[in-house]
């Protein structure tokens, strides 16, 4: 079978296709013939050498596929056979034509959706609504969401139209992208080159970019507000950021990170489920920026260092 591997960490040219043989299920796992292959902003974390040295030369990137269960594992109940589903397949194993999961982490996909929209939506949406639960964002209450223009911003904008969100601010990179993303629930947006910077009064934000500018984000907070990380794709902040919260000791902030791994599996894919119905009856929008060949994944992870991509770059086998 096909696949892409990160021969070489850093540039996206590292990226390159080989053939493998075709997986045999394990006990408890499941493959699935993939018919669509989320291309997520933590791929290209892992793909720059963001993360360190922990990941071997090889490594197949990707974290979450849509597709037909083909095979099963010992232990596997077999009514999954043949069934179409979402999966996540760990830190790593995604960019394949025949994947493997645990089959604690496949959810069955009701009719309708496309393997686009479930992998686009499958993890994102989960991130978005636990984090914000975490933030305790309540009715009336503002929130940032900074770096809105991916899956999970764009799941958390609705999110928190739906919540009844007093303000739900964005930061984005351009005009176009910012009245979208007001079509889609936001009440303002700012630019990113900080022409006019959010002020310092939010109850909420949520933080999906890190980076450089993670302390000035805590200085956009107000009184009790909650900054909640959920992503580091512009990097690790620096060192000393938490210095910006005791220089703002009273106004009684509160920082946190975020991760669906603190959340039970059955509560997360209970969720999922949920979620995909709801994409599927047309309550909740999944954004595909483009779908590509399985081999052009180098060009998908160029363009979203370009920072050109609006919600997700999905690959077709």
């Amino acid at each position: 079978m096909r696949a892409v591997s990160i021969q070489e960490y850093g540039d996206p040219s590292g990226m390159e296709l080989i053939d493998l043989p075709e997986p045999t299920a394990a006990p408890g796992r499941v493959l699935i013939r993939t018919e669509a292959i989320g291309v997520g902003g933590v791929d290209a974390v892992i793909r720059r050498g963001t993360l360190g040295s922990n990941f071997p030369a090889g490594l197949i990137p990707g974290s979450e596929v849509a597709g037909v269960v083909v095979g099963l594992g010992d232990g596997v109940d077999a009514s999954w056979l043949d069934r179409r589903v979402w999966a996540f397949t760990g830190v790593g194993g995604g960019y394949v034509e025949i994947a493997e999961a645990r089959v604690e982490d496949v959810v069955a996909l009701p009719d309708g959706l496309s393997g686009a929209d479930a992998v686009t939506i499958g993890s994102s949406a989960p991130v978005a609504h636990f984090a914000l639960a975490q933030a305790h964002l309540a009715a009336g209450e503002s929130v940032l969401i900074r770096g809105a223009a991916g899956s999970i911003g764009i799941a958390a904008v609705q999110l928190a139209a739906a919540s009844g969100a007093g303000e739900i601010a964005v930061t984005t990179s351009s005009v176009e992208r910012g009245a979208r993303l007001q079509q889609l629930g936001a009440t303002q947006v700012f630019d990113r080159s900080g022409s006019a910077d959010p002020d310092g009064s939010f109850d909420v934000i949520l933080d999906i970019v890190g980076g450089a500018g993670l302390p000035a984000a805590l200085g956009q907070l107000g009184l009790n507000g909650r900054l909640v990380v959920v992503g580091i794709v512009a990097g690790y902040p620096p060192v000393d950021f938490g210095m910006t919260l005791m220089r703002l000791f009273q106004r009684s902030l509160s920082f946190s990170t975020f991760s669906l791994d603190s959340i039970p599996k059955a509560q997360v894919n209970q969720y999922r489920a949920e979620a995909f119905d709801a994409v599927a009856r047309g309550e909740l929008q999944s954004v595909v920026h483009d779908t590509l060949p399985l081999e052009s994944a180098a060009d998908a992870h160029r363009r979203m260092d370009a920072g050109e991509v609006f919600g997700r770059i999905v690959l077709v086998p």
